[in-house]
């Protein structure tokens, strides 16, 4: 899911790209822990992570804010 929300934010720079500057500026993003565990039982009800998958990006998430 970080994956389609980084190819996102990279693709709405490009329209930027011509503004004759040579700065290259990273787009912050930046999920609540909730939002990011939505996205996760999302991908895993679409069928884009298996369960396995699933429950080990939600344990590394979980385990990242404590």
């Amino acid at each position: 899911m970080k994956k389609v929300l980084i190819a996102v934010c990279i693709a709405a720079t490009f329209p930027l790209s011509g503004c004759g500057g040579t700065e290259v500026v990273q787009p912050t993003v930046s999920l609540s822990v909730g939002q990011q565990l939505i996205d996760l039982k999302k991908a895993r009800d679409s069928g884009a992570l298996s369960q396995s998958e699933y429950d080990k990006h939600k344990a590394d998430l979980i385990r990242s804010v404590k």
